[in-house]
């Protein structure tokens, strides 16, 4: 006996990713429907080998569906996902809406999945956004270790975060520097994203620090520990898929690199390459399409007492929605549901 699943957003990046991992994972599905808008009535999507047409959102009865997997926008989320719940069908949530709700919990299953036990008060489980899910992964080992005091870290963002229009800006403006007449003014982004870079994702707050850089410090204390220090730079860059962070971290108790590596090499979700020579690092293009957050150039940062520098980097569409997502549904089946 398995489970009746609901994808919401089936037609979007998030939404597409999340029905071939359910299928790659073999996620025990006894009966799934894709759901979208009504302009998206009736595209067609796929899950393994079987194709589905999409069913009207907004007209949807979720009574008697076990979880509701939702990558739509926080609007779309606040109108159904209330439905949802209420009806009795789990909602795991990839948009912003509930992060932050303290009846919520957020989860990333190698790093809290205790956590998950407190879906019974609304109903509803949060995922983290796509910079910090990949970074908790490869801080928390490291945490239970040595207690981490503070976090530097600068992100290089691909823009499949910031969905399908702005992979096509990429690529079309990418192809209007070559081709004389095909010049691309930018839309999504407010500045050129080709042969650039852009330090800003999401609103500016009043402190300076945008919303994407806010999430990353709110969301690391409600995963791991509300006393580490966050600070990060949120940067976006010319790649199509996977996100990479420089990450700096300060303990309370001396580590040393070696045996962070060690930790990090037995730590679930994690994959070490870390060879000091040319090419023996990770990068997004290797990442793309793949399960695992990467981990190299662990080394000490001698410039305080109890330093260390790495390089992480993970598929955004992947472990940074869609398949944590995936995996919160596994831990909820194992935890809670217990039908699979």
């Amino acid at each position: 006996m398995g489970y009746k699943i609901v994808v919401v957003g089936a037609t979007g990046n998030v939404g597409r990713e999340m029905l071939n991992i359910l299928a790659e994972r073999e996620f025990p599905v006894d009966e799934i429907v894709a759901l979208a808008s009504r302009k998206s009535l009736g595209t067609e999507v796929s899950f393994g080998d079987k194709t589905l047409k999409t069913l009207d959102l907004a007209t949807f009865d979720f009574a008697g569906w076990d979880m509701a997997l939702f990558a739509v926008g926080s609007e779309a989320t606040k109108e159904f996902a209330p439905i949802a719940a209420k009806a009795g069908c789990v909602v795991i949530d990839n948009s912003s809406l509930y992060r932050y709700d303290p009846d919520v919990p957020l989860i990333v299953p190698e790093v809290n999945p205790d956590a998950i036990m407190g879906y019974s008060k609304k109903n509803i489980i949060a995922n983290p956004n796509c910079s910090t899910a990949q970074m908790v992964v490869a801080l928390k080992p490291l945490h239970d270790r040595a207690k981490i005091k503070r976090v530097v870290v600068s992100t290089y963002q691909s823009v499949s975060g910031s969905g399908k229009a702005a992979i096509d800006e990429l690529w079309n403006q990418t192809k209007g520097m070559y081709v004389p007449g095909q010049e691309v003014d930018p839309s999504v982004y407010p500045k050129q994203i080709a042969f650039n870079v852009i330090p800003h994702i999401d609103v500016f707050m009043d402190s300076g620090d945008t919303k994407e850089e806010w999430k990353m410090v709110a969301e690391t204390k409600k995963i791991i520990d509300p006393s580490i220090k966050v600070t990060a730079t949120c940067v976006r860059v010319p790649v199509f898929v996977g996100h990479s962070e420089s990450i700096n971290i300060e303990t309370e108790e001396f580590l040393d690199e070696d045996e962070a590596r060690d930790i990090l090499r037995e730590s679930p979700g994690i994959l070490v390459i870390d060879k000091r020579e040319d090419g023996g690092y990770v990068t997004p293009i290797e990442c793309v399409g793949d399960f695992a957050t990467f981990v190299s150039r662990i080394r000490q940062d001698v410039t305080v007492e109890n330093g260390i520098n790495l390089w992480c980097v993970s598929d955004n569409l992947r472990k940074g929605a869609a398949l944590n997502a995936v995996q919160i549904a596994e831990l909820l089946g194992r935890r809670v549901l217990k039908k699979g």
